[in-house]
This record gives structure tokens, C-alpha cells and sequence, in this order.
């Protein structure tokens, strides 16, 4: 397999008004009622960005993310493991560079991350949008489900710490069997990586920066 993806295609951006607002305000919303020089700012960051979206009507927006895919036979033979390869280290770098959380549904999460264990939110924090205090780490739960299912996908022998002690068939030349073998501890293993990909799946489309 030979995977070569180029980044998305830059756009020219005037950003003196949001830089200056931004470093006076802070990242909250900008009050209703601006000073003259803000007025001004904004008039001029506009026109600007009206000149810019020349260039980026004419250039920028017309040039394609480049994108070469090559899938060798052997890549398809095992596709779930080559595939957990490719998806493990994305997931684990996303978690590491969100910004954000979508809505995670309260079924999939445990009970004491669930939005009705979260403190009641005000009438005033209801109306402003605002998210109860579990929002993001249910998020990160789920995440960290998708990743521990993908991180045992990659490895070949995770069942091998259920199998317990190997013992020789003496009546056959080769062959043997394992003793107190851990079936129980297996079967939750396997339930919890099915779910992290079940989770992968609901939440795919989630799956941005």
C-alpha cells in the first residue's frame, strides 16, 4: 500500500479584525456595540478580503487536494489489521489536537458520565446553548474506546493472555491443549473492542477537526 495525501488547498484570509478583536476580547462574542475605530477595522478588513477573494476565485479554490491511493493485493488479505494500522495513529492524533466534542448519545457511555448525572444546568446556561459538565468527557471516553479497539486490532496475539497454560499431547506428535484458559475475561475483551468499533461507526462522521 502506498497512501500520498496532500493537505486542503490554502485561501487567502484577512484577519486583522479578528486578530485585533480576538486579542482585545478574548475568544467570547464580541460586543454588539463597536467603537469607531472597530467600525473602521471591519470596513477595511472587508474590502481586504474583497480583493482577496479574487485571487481565490481565480487560483486558490480551483486547485485540488492531491490524492494517490495504491492498494497492493496483500493489503486486502487482513484488510481489518491494515486498516486498525492506518486508523490507530489518526485517532490517537485527533484526540490529541481537538477542539471541540460532538453529542454523544447517553446510552453509549457509562452511567456516571451520562448527561442526567451531570449537574442541572441554570435557565440562563439552557438558553445560552451551553453544555452540560460531561459533554466532552463523554466524548473522550468514546474516543478512547475507538482507540483501545484499533490498538488490539494491531496486535496478533492479544487472545493469548486469556489461553492460560499450555500442556503436551503425549498421544500425538504434534498437538496439545491449554489449561484454565480465561473464556470469561476473553469474552469481555472481544465485547469491548466490537464496541469501540460499533462506536467508530455511529460517531465516523464526528471524526473532525
Amino acid at each position: 500500500m502506498r497512501v500520498k495525501i496532500g493537505k486542503y488547498s490554502d485561501r487567502l484570509m484577512c484577519n486583522l479584525y479578528r486578530n485585533y478583536m480576538d486579542k482585545k476580547y478574548g475568544f467570547v462574542d464580541y460586543p454588539n456595540k463597536q467603537s469607531k475605530f472597530e467600525d473602521r477595522l471591519e470596513w477595511i478588513d472587508d474590502r481586504i478580503q474583497d480583493v482577496y477573494n479574487v485571487f481565490n476565485r481565480l487560483w486558490f479554490d480551483r486547485r485540488q487536494r492531491k490524492i494517490k491511493v495504491h492498494i497492493d493485493p496483500w493489503d486486502t488479505w487482513s484488510m481489518d489489521h491494515t486498516l486498525a494500522l492506518i486508523v490507530l495513529p489518526m485517532l490517537k492524533q485527533l484526540k490529541a489536537t481537538k477542539h471541540g466534542a460532538p453529542y454523544v448519545d447517553d446510552k453509549d457511555v457509562p452511567k456516571h458520565l451520562k448527561s442526567t448525572s451531570a449537574p442541572e444546568l441554570t435557565q440562563e446556561e439552557k438558553d445560552c446553548g451551553a453544555t452540560d459538565a460531561f459533554h466532552f468527557e463523554r466524548w473522550n471516553w468514546v474516543m478512547d474506546e475507538m482507540i483501545f479497539a484499533f490498538e488490539q486490532k494491531t496486535l496478533d496475539s492479544w487472545e493469548e493472555q486469556y489461553y492460560g497454560e499450555w500442556v503436551v499431547d503425549e498421544s500425538k506428535t504434534f498437538g496439545g491443549y491449554h489449561i484454565n484458559a480465561d473464556e470469561e475475561g476473553r469474552k469481555k475483551h472481544q465485547e469491548r473492542m466490537t464496541n469501540g468499533f460499533r462506536l467508530f461507526g455511529k460517531y465516523y462522521e464526528n471524526l473532525w477537526d
